[in-house]
């Protein structure tokens, strides 16, 4: 059976997460030739003092395909763990290529805090949390209804 190739992301292995390597893992499941092309930005960009303005001395140094490059650079910047940082960014002086984001962080951060903040149980609430399940609820069922009538259409159709 294939390894699946979704990102890893259980709790109980977050805190077991000591290195870049292993984050890299967690988040590239599946995939060797992407967790190296990943773990080889992550590290290039970590440890250069500037910022990067081509990733592709990345592929020749450690000997990797375009697409693959291309495929881990954009998952990492779907994730928000790196960023492009554009000639226009007044920040930067006009330098512009690859550095490490604080995104992915920040997100996490707000994540951990809307969880907590929705898990609390204030005066009012029980009705309004009702409410959003029957609405949920009522959208399940027009769009499964949706699914249905689609299906007995095309039954139909080919009688």
């Amino acid at each position: 059976m294939s390894e699946p190739t979704k990102i890893d992301f259980h709790h109980r292995r977050i805190n077991q997460i000591s290195d870049f390597t292993e984050l890299i893992g967690m988040l590239f499941p599946g995939n060797r030739n992407q967790q190296y092309a990943a773990a080889c930005i992550f590290f290039e960009l970590k440890w250069v003092d500037h910022i990067v303005p081509n990733l592709a001395y990345i592929r020749n140094k450690y000997g990797m395909t375009r697409r693959v490059l291309q495929r881990a650079r954009a998952k990492l910047t779907r994730i928000g763990i790196i960023e492009h940082v554009s000639y226009l960014n007044s920040r930067y002086g006009g330098q512009h290529g690859w550095k490490l984001s604080s995104r992915f962080e920040t997100a996490l951060r707000q994540l951990a805090e809307k969880c907590t903040m929705l898990r609390e149980k204030a005066a009012g609430s029980k009705e309004k949390d009702n409410m959003l399940l029957q609405l949920v609820d009522a959208s399940r069922r027009t769009n499964g209804s949706t699914t249905e009538n689609k299906t007995s259409y095309s039954r139909n159709l080919s009688k």
